[in-house]
């Protein structure tokens, strides 16, 4: 029988040893590709676009329930759509003021359930307080949410890969008005509209000085020439970028 080899500098190699190269070369490539994939899919989302001039205000709800009518009703008198991230304890104990949101056109994401600290668990724990939470969300205001903030911000392996398994996208913020501190309404207007940039997701919480700074933030940011839109749209934006990009 008589034996062929390829020539490759001063080696030669078989046609099976070349086969065996590139079915391996192949291999590496796809799960190159694949992992970079899986690592898009988990990466949490900071800011929309930075070429539109649009704005999404966010309202972390674990507490407060107090301010919630107003928030509604200061967004209603400028026809501003944000979006709540609601906990489903939070939503399970007032279930009016839940659906109260969502029938006021505002988009709800999920705040998980119990408000734990998500880098302290297991990722089944996430995948369980993120599924509880849907279940509650889903009922109170007839959609399932797609869109996730996780308590405290915290953002670990565990956490975007339950998040990803459940079918969300993990949602942080890159203007943090720090308003559970309490300060001053106009401390607030000043850390949204002093650090305010296009495809900015600012992230606020149900609070009195929130209440008062709320109609400034809004005045301010139109003044500049914001559109204020739900985390939804600054998603579909970058998604028609991406596209672009991809086409180009």
């Amino acid at each position: 029988m008589r034996l062929y080899f390829i020539t490759w500098g001063r080696k030669k190699m078989s046609p099976g040893l070349l086969i065996l190269i590139a079915v391996l070369f192949m291999a590496w490539v796809f799960v190159r590709s694949w992992s970079v994939s899986a690592k898009t899919v988990m990466a949490p989302v900071y800011h929309g676009s930075e070429h539109g001039k649009k704005i999404a205000l966010t309202f972390n709800v674990f507490w407060g329930e107090e301010y919630i009518p107003q928030i509604i009703e200061l967004l209603k008198e400028d026809n501003i759509p944000v979006t709540f991230f609601i906990g489903g304890q939070w939503a399970q104990d007032f279930p009016e003021l839940t659906g109260e949101i969502a029938r006021a056109g505002h988009e709800v994401g999920s705040h998980g359930y119990s408000h734990p600290h998500p880098d302290g668990i297991s990722k089944s724990k996430n995948l369980e307080e993120i599924k509880k939470a849907e279940e509650i969300l889903e009922k109170v205001t007839g959609s399932k949410p797609v869109l996730f903030a996780p308590p405290y911000g915290e953002r670990g392996k565990a956490v975007l890969e339950a998040a990803g398994e459940a079918g969300y996208k993990t949602i942080l913020w890159s203007i943090d008005t720090i308003d559970w501190q309490r300060p001053d309404p106009s401390v607030i207007v000043s850390r949204v509209v002093d650090k305010a940039h296009n495809g900015a997701i600012v992230l606020a919480h149900p609070t009195a000085p929130t209440v008062s700074a709320l109609p400034q933030i809004i005045k301010a940011l139109k003044g500049q020439g914001y559109e204020l839109v739900k985390v939804s749209t600054l998603l579909e934006d970058l998604k028609t970028e991406e596209s672009k990009e991809t086409n180009s």
